[in-house]
Order: C-alpha cells, then sequence, then structure tokens
C-alpha cells in the first residue's frame, strides 16, 4: 500500500478458523463505506488449524487484508507484533470473535481530532451494553480483578480488559516496542505505558456481543493479577525507563 492508511486493524488470531470468516466480512462492510483508506492485519499466532490459510484466501478477495506471522506464543505478542508493523495513523486491535463490531470505530475518530491517544473501548462505562450479559462469576472475577488493577496501576479506568482499544501512530510507536507481556495481562503493561508516558486516555461505551467460543479461562484472571504485580514491581524499579533508553540508542 503505497498510501499511509489512515486506520490500521489488527487482529490477533489463534485457531480462529471458524469465527475469522464473519469478522473479516463485517469489518469489509462496514469499512469499504468509509471515506479513508484502511488495512486489516491478521496475525496467526501458530495456530493449529486452518486460521492462516483463510486469512490469506480472503486477502486475495478482499482490499487491504494482509496476513503475518508471530511466533511468540500470547496475545500480548501477537497485537505487539501487528501494531509495530502497521502504518496508520490510528491503530486499532480487534478480537477475532469480532465482540465489537468495527463500526463503532466510527465513533471514536473524533476523540483522536480532540488531542486522545489512546482510545480504549469500555463494557463498564456508562451507554455500554452486553448482549447477552456474561455469567455472573466471570462479571464478579473482572469486578475484583479491576479494583485491584485500579488501586496497583490505573486509577479511573473501569475497563482494562476490553480487547478493542485504538492508538494514535506516535502513542504506537512509542508504547509497543517497550511492551514485554504476552499473556492476557498485556492490556494492563500498555495502558500503564501510556499512563507513563502522559498520553491522553479516553475510555468509550461499547456494544459487546458475548462470543460462545470465548478462550478466556478461569486461571486467566490469576494470570493477569500476576502479571499486574509484575508491571508494578517493573514500573517501581524503572525497567521500562531504562529498557526504552537501550531501544533509542
Amino acid at each position: 500500500m503505497a498510501q499511509k492508511p489512515f486506520l490500521s486493524v489488527i487482529i490477533p488470531a489463534y485457531n480462529e478458523a471458524k469465527r475469522l470468516p464473519l469478522t473479516l466480512i463485517d469489518m469489509d462492510k462496514h469499512l469499504s463505506k468509509t471515506p479513508f483508506d484502511y488495512e486489516i492485519i491478521v496475525v496467526d499466532n501458530n495456530s493449529k488449524d486452518s486460521t492462516k490459510e483463510i486469512a490469506s484466501r480472503f486477502s486475495g478477495i478482499m482490499k487491504n487484508i494482509r496476513v503475518i506471522e508471530c511466533r511468540t506464543q500470547g496475545k500480548g505478542a501477537a497485537v505487539r507484533k501487528g501494531m509495530m508493523e502497521a502504518k496508520g495513523q490510528i491503530r486499532l486491535f480487534s478480537d477475532a470473535d469480532n465482540s465489537v463490531s468495527v463500526d463503532q470505530f466510527l465513533k471514536m475518530q473524533h476523540l483522536f481530532r480532540e488531542g486522545y491517544d489512546v482510545v480504549i473501548g469500555s463494557r463498564d462505562a456508562k451507554g455500554a451494553k452486553m448482549e447477552p450479559p456474561q455469567p455472573w462469576y466471570r462479571v464478579f472475577l473482572g469486578n475484583m480483578g479491576n479494583i485491584f488493577i485500579r488501586i496497583m496501576l490505573l486509577k479511573g479506568i473501569k475497563d482494562t480488559q476490553c480487547g478493542f482499544k485504538a492508538f494514535s501512530d506516535r502513542s504506537a510507536e512509542k508504547i509497543f516496542p517497550l511492551a514485554t507481556i504476552n499473556g492476557w495481562g498485556f492490556d494492563v503493561e500498555i495502558l500503564s505505558l501510556a499512563k507513563m508516558f502522559g498520553y491522553k486516555i479516553m475510555e468509550m461505551p461499547v456494544i459487546w456481543v458475548n462470543s460462545a467460543g470465548s478462550k478466556v479461562k478461569p486461571t486467566a484472571y490469576i494470570n493477569v493479577l500476576l502479571e499486574v504485580v509484575k508491571i508494578k514491581l517493573r514500573m517501581m524499579k524503572g525497567f521500562y525507563q531504562k529498557k526504552q533508553g537501550s531501544v533509542s540508542a
């Protein structure tokens, strides 16, 4: 793509052969009607099924879709790889199950024009909808985890884990080279880095459609909390500032 696109959409995908086609069709339906240039980047994360082949097939029939590989396992690693290869002025990552349709990005656009560098989808902000509601135990675990995250690192952010987050190119190019968490805690790390750099963050309500094939296990909540502690300790020890110096050198 010769011209730098306005929007890059990054889709991390692990064993998403069944759900990815409908997601790509939905994205193409909405984005093809917009006046701006865009690219869709599918990041295959060592899938054992035909995710890569299906994504490659779509790249031949829909414009601006490209497929890359991430050999390091984990959603955080896949998102990081996509963000660093993206060219868009705004870079959005979105889950392969299409829990949040890309048409909701249109509600984000004006926030970047107003000076925000990071705009994140939220299932807990006023006006958000969940269809159907999550099971009570996931709501409970999520709420308890978020209280811990807010106390430790991200005061004021109600939903750090929604898989629909957009970054300006300048913030993405500063944040993602420093990110190291490959697991589910990567959202907390990138938002903590955004806060560290003083970027303006806005939380925006979204319509979230629960997927029956969710890959989030109950143990993921524990892992996130352990990673939050790790990020906190790194912040206290100046780990990211040192890493920034080595990246800049």
